[in-house]
């Protein structure tokens, strides 16, 4: 998986000229937190309430 988030953002900015590229993920997702360490990304912030998952509100990281 870090292979394919490392070419994503390889060519968000290289092909793309994106300036930004931001995940979310749910703050108990240990394993996507790790992911988004490896790929280099730092927590931006929390938004709670984010997205209607599973008949219920849930929180999540903003990590870019």
């Amino acid at each position: 998986m870090s292979d394919g988030v490392n070419l994503v953002v390889r060519h968000a900015f290289e092909h793309l000229d994106l300036h930004r590229l931001e995940g979310n993920m749910q703050p108990t997702n240990d394993r996507s937190r790790a992911l988004f360490k490896r790929c280099g990304f730092r927590n931006e912030g929390y938004s709670p309430n984010y997205l209607y998952i599973d008949n219920a509100w849930r929180d999540h990281e903003r990590w870019r």
